[in-house]
């Protein structure tokens, strides 16, 4: 294959949307971070509190990780660039492949990273359904059977 300056430069788009998906991430995580210290404050005993930190600070590390990963394929774009520009076509290869590792190594840790957001929001949403059994409040209809003898 005939690798042009254009090819890495398709790239740059794709890498740059990445990179924002991932800040948002991180911004929304901040977020997070900060209501449930808050949570913490008002309650130190509560038991959802610990799971939900000890996955949070995972996330920040993969986030962090994604991040690197992201940067690092953006930068070998460039490099690869620069190399095609001075027609070193076969250093320019390697590090375009290098460049395709990185993003794929932070593609697949973002994968990581979803399927424990996923775990932290059915860690979340059992607490609430707990909640919610135990204080047979408003929303008790939610959570009751349909009674099944009065449609006859």
């Amino acid at each position: 294959m005939q690798l042009e300056l254009s090819t890495p430069a398709l790239l740059f788009s794709a890498i740059t949307l990445l990179m924002l998906a991932y800040t948002n991430r991180f911004l929304a995580m901040a977020s997070l971070i900060r209501g449930l210290n808050e949570r913490y404050r008002e309650n130190p005993e509560d038991v959802l509190l610990l799971e939900q930190l000890k996955n949070l600070r995972r996330r920040v590390n993969m986030i962090k990780n994604m991040q690197i990963f992201g940067v690092l394929s953006f930068l070998l774009c460039v490099i690869c660039m620069f190399l095609i520009y001075q027609e070193i076509k076969t250093a320019a290869n390697i590090v375009f492949m290098l460049s395709m590792i990185a993003l794929l190594v932070s593609l697949l840790i973002s994968l990581i990273e979803i399927n424990l957001s996923t775990k932290a929001l059915n860690i979340e949403l059992g607490g609430m359904e707990k909640s919610f059994k135990a204080s047979k409040g408003p929303l008790d209809f939610i959570f009751k059977e349909p009674n099944k003898s009065s449609n006859s």
